[in-house]
């Protein structure tokens, strides 16, 4: 529990609601991007998979392979298991509290679902999965992969109450493992209720939380409940967090990228001409080959 008292709060701009959507086999709720708010920072696209229970050797839904260029696209995941595999030859399995974090950068083909541990085993599934937009000098570099385990995360907040992780970023002089382009904090986890934290970031960055479960009150002042996406007016200033009742969060902070985004279909460039260029790149074959 923080004991800072900071009266400078960064005030809550919009708190929207995630509504639901179709996303290829799967059901998503989706804050972000909204009418009203294309992006906050570098995000430009969030996806929470609800919890959803599987039973032992039952067949839950897959993603095929399918593109993506010119962002990262990062999977946080809250409970179950997920198999990755995509068209440079990376493959790996990251499991409950664990994040993938993959650079689509000049163009890649990838597939991602169940593991075959959760699979044979069964369970709740639940993640997110966020597009992180890039700098323009960075879209068509070589793509990669990273994939962080929850063991390596720092807690950032030493209250036993608190089961937060810094995923990326550099917060409360503790550095997470993720490697990014810009400067950005990822923090993910558990609040027990009756816990406050007090988050501090860099002026000038960009922040948003998104509550998957619970309830939590924001600067005294306001409360938002599970399904809910909050923004913030400025770029300056603390916001306090008290837990209402055990809640799951994903917390955000992002120096901003200044320059245009177009975001359309699985692509995320800076013109419509790229977009188009990346269609006419994935339709001849330049992304490589991915079967399943």
């Amino acid at each position: 529990m923080s004991n800072t008292i900071n009266m400078l709060y960064n005030k809550v701009k919009k708190i929207i609601y995630a509504h639901e959507h179709a996303m290829g086999p799967m059901r998503v709720r989706q804050p972000l991007p909204e009418e009203g708010t294309e992006q906050v920072g570098p995000f430009v696209l969030l996806h929470h998979a609800a919890p959803r229970n599987y039973a032992a050797n039952s067949e839950p839904p897959r993603l095929g392979p399918h593109p993506h260029r010119g962002f990262e696209p990062v999977t946080f995941l809250f409970n179950g298991g997920i198999f990755h595999r995509d068209s440079m030859g990376n493959e790996g399995s990251i499991s409950t509290g664990d994040v993938q974090w993959m650079t689509a950068g000049s163009g890649i083909l990838h597939s991602e679902g169940p593991s075959p541990e959760f699979l044979k085993e069964g369970g709740t599934l639940e993640l997110i999965q966020l597009w992180i937009n890039v700098p323009a000098r960075n879209k068509m570099d070589q793509p990669k992969y990273q994939d962080i385990k929850g063991s390596d995360m720092p807690k950032v907040f030493d209250d036993a109450g608190d089961r937060l992780k810094l995923v990326s970023g550099e917060f409360h002089g503790k550095k997470g493992p993720a490697t990014t382009y810009t400067d950005i904090v990822a923090i993910m986890g558990d609040m027990d209720e009756h816990s406050e934290i007090e988050l501090s970031f860099k002026d000038g960055n960009e922040t948003l939380i998104y509550l998957l479960n619970g309830s939590i009150e924001i600067n005294k002042e306001k409360t938002i409940d599970k399904f809910h996406i909050v923004t913030f007016e400025g770029t300056t200033g603390n916001i306090h967090l008290k837990a209402l009742s055990n809640s799951r969060l994903l917390i955000l902070n992002a120096a901003p990228i200044d320059e245009p985004v177009v975001a359309y279909g699985p692509f995320v460039m800076n013109t419509m001409e790229e977009i188009h260029k990346a269609y006419d790149d994935f339709n001849s074959g330049k992304f490589g080959v991915l079967t399943y």
